[in-house]
């Protein structure tokens, strides 16, 4: 029988390949198999110390009667604190006092005593 020498042919490129990605999978499946279970492990073991720790509830008796159970009281909201007056900082009076002297209300000699009162000249 003739046995061919040196590098493998495409049959034996493929068989290798095939080898090395069912190993590789193989392998992943196993670790993420074994984390899973570490990590349920470790959640149970978190359950079982909760549940240790919760005081215990007597168990109701079957001849009384159920307590009828309520839905929580809704929660009181404070209400959202008012708004600022309009023009409560400087630009915002200022500007009121201009349209108050565009519209006429004040001459021009109200609007300037207004706005040096305001800005402390």
């Amino acid at each position: 029988m003739f046995r061919r020498r040196g590098r493998p042919g495409l049959l034996g490129t493929v068989a290798r390949t095939a080898v090395v990605a069912g190993t590789a999978s193989a392998t992943a499946n196993a670790v993420s198999r074994h984390s899973e279970q570490k990590q349920a492990e470790k959640q149970a073991d978190a359950d079982q110390q909760a549940a240790e720790a919760a005081p215990q509830q007597p168990e109701p008796d079957p001849q009384q009667a159920p307590q009828p159970q309520y839905a929580p009281a809704p929660q009181q909201y404070a209400a959202p604190p008012p708004p600022p007056p309009a023009g409560d900082d400087l630009v915002g009076k200022i500007n009121q006092l201009a349209g108050l002297r565009d519209s006429g209300v004040l001459s021009e000699e109200e609007f300037s005593a207004a706005k040096s009162k305001l800005l402390g000249i």
